[in-house]
Parts: C-alpha cells; sequence; structure tokens
C-alpha cells in the first residue's frame, strides 16, 4: 500500500479578507476550498502568510511531500528565508504546485532562473483549456478539453524555461494562447504550474481543476530514493590501478 501523500496548501489568503466579493467566493479562503475538493487519499494541512514563518516551519515542510502555493499581491512580504527553505526541500524531492499568480511567486521564479513575466488581462473571458499531452498523468480523467466561462487572461509569451512538458494550452476568447500546466524537475523535485485560478472567480470549484489539482499531487510526490551526493571524496567502485600525475 502507498503511503498517504502529506499535502500542504499554501494561500497567502490576502483578497479573502479584504474584498467582500471574493469573501463570498471563497469563505473558507482559496486554500480551503481546495482542501475540500482535492480528490484523493491526502493528509491535508494549510498555511497561510500571516502565520509565524509563514506557516512554514522546518517541521512543516519535513513533513510535506507536496506544496501548493497560491499568491498574489504579497509575494515581496514572503521571506527570503522561507524561500531559500521551501526551494532547498524542492531539491530535495519535496513536490511545489505554483497556482495562477505564482509564478511571480518568489520561490518559483527563484527555482525557473527566469522573469516569469507574461501578458495579461482581466475581462472575464472565456477560458477553453486544450489538453496537450493526453499520456501524462496530469491529465488523467480530463477530456480532451474543458472551459471556464469566466477568467483572467495570461497570454504568451511566457518568459520561462522550456518546460520539460506542457500538458494543457489555453485558448482565450479575445485570441490569446497560454502554456498553461507546465512541468519542470529541478533536482529530485517536480514542479508543476497551473494557470487558472483568479480570485474574482469561481475556478476552485469547478471539477476539472480540482482534478488537474489532484493528479498533479500524486504526479509531484517524491520519489522514494536515497539523497543525492555531492562533492570530491567519492570512493572507487573499481580498483584503480593507476593515476597519471
Amino acid at each position: 500500500m502507498k503511503p498517504t501523500i502529506r499535502v500542504t496548501i499554501w494561500n497567502e489568503y490576502r483578497h479573502e479578507t479584504t474584498k467582500p466579493n471574493v469573501q463570498e467566493l471563497y469563505p473558507q479562503g482559496m486554500h480551503g476550498a481546495i482542501a475540500a475538493g482535492l480528490i484523493g487519499d491526502f493528509a491535508i494541512r494549510t498555511a497561510t502568510l500571516e502565520e509565524p514563518e509563514h506557516g512554514l516551519s522546518e517541521v512543516v515542510l519535513a513533513e510535506t511531500d507536496v506544496l501548493i502555493w497560491w499568491g498574489h499581491v504579497a509575494h515581496k512580504e514572503v521571506s527570503d528565508a522561507i524561500v531559500d527553505r521551501v526551494a532547498s526541500r524542492v531539491l530535495q524531492g519535496m513536490g511545489l504546485i505554483a497556482l495562477h499568480s505564482s509564478h511571480y511567486a518568489k520561490v518559483f521564479r527563484k527555482l525557473m532562473g527566469t522573469s516569469c513575466s507574461l501578458l495579461y488581462r482581466d475581462e472575464g473571458e472565456k477560458e477553453r483549456l486544450w489538453v496537450t499531452a493526453p499520456s501524462h498523468p496530469i491529465a488523467e480523467g480530463i477530456p480532451p478539453y474543458f472551459e471556464l466561462a469566466h477568467e483572467e487572461m495570461y497570454g504568451e509569451f511566457f518568459d520561462i524555461p522550456s518546460p520539460d512538458e506542457v500538458v494543457f494550452t489555453s485558448w482565450f476568447e479575445g485570441g490569446n494562447v497560454f502554456r498553461s500546466g507546465c512541468c519542470f524537475h529541478r533536482g529530485q523535485g517536480k514542479i508543476f504550474y497551473f494557470r487558472p485560478g483568479h480570485e474574482l472567480y469561481p475556478t476552485y470549484h469547478d471539477t476539472n481543476v480540482l482534478r488537474v489539482i489532484s493528479n498533479a499531487v500524486r504526479w509531484a510526490a517524491p520519489v522514494q530514493r536515497e539523497p543525492l551526493r555531492f562533492g570530491k571524496s567519492v570512493p572507487a567502485l573499481e580498483p584503480i590501478r593507476a593515476m597519471y600525475k
């Protein structure tokens, strides 16, 4: 039997406490909606920006297999020390799922090494997400495409390193397209960026969106293996007959 995947859902939790229309959509916060909607045998905890250490202590991260991250207006308020802590855990094997505006999260940009900039427009237009990697486990149970009636538009060019795989590609009513489901590997960790999730729309109540995130949790969960080793002092596996000097 596979062990239960331990998931931490991190949310800056600002819009839900300051905007009545967002609070109405997500009375328990977007982190609460995601936690309630995940499909699978997960052990779920949540964390928010205002908690001590942003709720991401060394103990919490050590007990996290996959970290889901949602941020927007408070990226600069996230401590650099916590960013380094999270990035280190990803390199050690913890999965990271960055949602929507988390393309600008400090930790995502640190792990990507690029600006992660893009075009955007918020007019509540229709988004159609096409599955462009149909054999990928994150696409399991998802139809060839699904639609969100209203979303914020993100458009190319998206300044990220070339993804290992693009699982979803979006088309928007205004004509733009976007790589909306991108997979990356960093060290022993796996990262999935998933575009939908503007706070003004009920995206995290959508069945397909929640299934994608659930699938991504299973995909990003750590592989059980020895930690990576680096450095000079490595014993030889075979006898060394002579050394050139």
